[in-house]
């Protein structure tokens, strides 16, 4: 399938309203029916406005973080309307890609998780 990948990018402590804006910007992927999103912690980065931001040993607040969706078109265009809407002020990117599932393992037992200790778990 062919879309995009929308990356947001933002730091750990940045709020809006309530709400970090990567817990917002994940609420709203899911409210949309966006199914999947990765968020990446960064040790360090330089912002838009040159300013370097950075996970420091006693606080994380200044950590980069990425907010990143695959997406179609048209998910992509409402997602970025609903960010517009609510004057979230986030810096962002969008790339054409291509992107799919391969494999049948994940239809075959949707029910199956582990837990990290390699245990499965229902």
């Amino acid at each position: 399938m062919n879309g995009y990948q929308l990356t947001f990018y933002t730091e750990q402590s940045r709020h809006h309203g309530h709400h970090t804006i990567i817990e917002w910007l994940l609420h709203e992927a899911k409210q949309l029916g966006i199914h999947g999103a990765t968020v990446i912690n960064c040790a360090e980065g330089t912002g838009h406005a040159g300013a370097h931001h950075a996970a420091h040993m006693l606080s994380l607040a200044e950590q980069p973080v990425q907010v990143i969706l695959a997406v179609s078109e048209e998910e992509a265009d409402r997602m970025l309307e609903v960010v517009k809407a609510e004057h979230v002020h986030v810096f962002f990117t969008r790339s054409p890609i291509e992107f799919g599932l391969l494999g049948d393992d994940a239809a075959k037992e949707p029910g199956k998780h582990f837990s990290l200790l390699g245990r499965r778990t229902h």
